[in-house]
């Protein structure tokens, strides 16, 4: 197959294979998205089943530790649940929100971004002075402001019902300035050149010329952001789960997960923070550097390099 031929001669693949970085951070970003994805079949326990939780089992430790058990290998948290299942159906929740919500910030963006561009004019202004607006802001305090409208508008009861979905409105709507101004960027430089310069003389819409002929070329910028994108929002869903504002307890995600187990630092129970909190920050840690990694080689200058 053609396609298959073009990747085994791409550059992008020569530096993967050549980068050590890179293949160790694949390698620990897909058994940590496998194991999240496969709880159901792997955990010791089910978090959600109530039935099999007994808070007699609250906050016992890791079974290396004395009064810890086997049968709660990385011990147990405030409500007697397993923590290496709340952990990987944790972690899973937490992949779903980032993924889900990055979609939705590049969905908004590029579409933002390619019509500013290539409009120009008032409604580039327009659309340029929004993004600005909302940059002028921190992320994190706009999805603040949006869940707690959020929380208001529909209710506590409905917001946890619904906690996955309306996250990932929350941080796309946050975040989706990112992709519009790289976006624009993009499509200020390719609407100069001569294929899209053809593109209008043969009659072609505005619409097409967009989506069939500048959009694919502004897709590498597009990914290097998103790779970051992803690590941000995985953050950003556990900044705000700590906060009261992201998932419920009863439903645990990496960020709800740290937040119940804060107050219990100090009374002893350490693991309930500490062990979500690594592989948050394993998780951040290995998406960021695959998305430096990516930035390096889609870079024009060091390909021709």
């Amino acid at each position: 197959m053609d396609w298959w031929r073009r990747f085994r001669q791409s550059f992008l693949l020569y530096s993967f294979l050549r980068d050590s970085v890179a293949i160790a951070c694949s390698l620990i970003l897909i058994v940590l998205v496998l194991v999240s994805f496969l709880a159901p079949l792997i955990a010791p326990h089910n978090p959600y089943d109530s039935s099999s939780i007994d808070i007699l089992n609250a906050e016992m430790p890791p079974m290396w530790m004395d009064g810890g058990s086997p049968e709660f290998i990385l011990g147990t948290d405030s409500q007697g649940r397993d923590m290496l299942s709340t952990l990987l159906y944790g972690m899973r929740v937490s992949i779903i929100i980032g993924c889900l919500a990055v979609l939705m910030q590049a969905f908004i963006g590029v579409v933002i971004g390619l019509i500013s561009g290539y409009l120009g004019g008032r409604i580039d202004s327009f659309l340029m002075r929004m993004a600005d607006v909302q940059l002028s802001f921190s992320t994190m305090m706009v999805a603040i402001f949006l869940g707690a409208i959020f929380q208001e508008a529909f209710g506590v009861g409905l917001y946890e019902q619904f906690a996955v979905p309306m996250l990932v409105i929350i941080i796309g709507l946050a975040e989706w300035p990112q992709y519009a101004r790289t976006v624009r960027a993009s499509v200020l430089a390719e609407k100069k050149k001569e294929y899209v310069e053809a593109a209008r003389v043969i009659g072609l819409r505005a619409q097409r010329i967009m989506g069939r002929h500048i959009l694919p070329n502004t897709v590498s910028p597009v990914l290097v952001i998103s790779t970051v994108q992803v690590a941000n929002a995985i953050m950003s869903e556990a900044a705000l789960s700590f906060l009261g504002l992201g998932m419920p307890v009863t439903r645990p995600s990496l960020g709800s997960l740290i937040n119940s187990g804060f107050e219990y630092i100090f009374s002893g129970s350490w693991w309930i923070t500490l062990f979500p909190g690594i592989f948050l920050v394993l998780l951040i840690l290995v998406i960021n550097l695959l998305g430096d990694w990516l930035r390096d080689v889609l870079n024009p200058k060091l390909y021709k390099g």
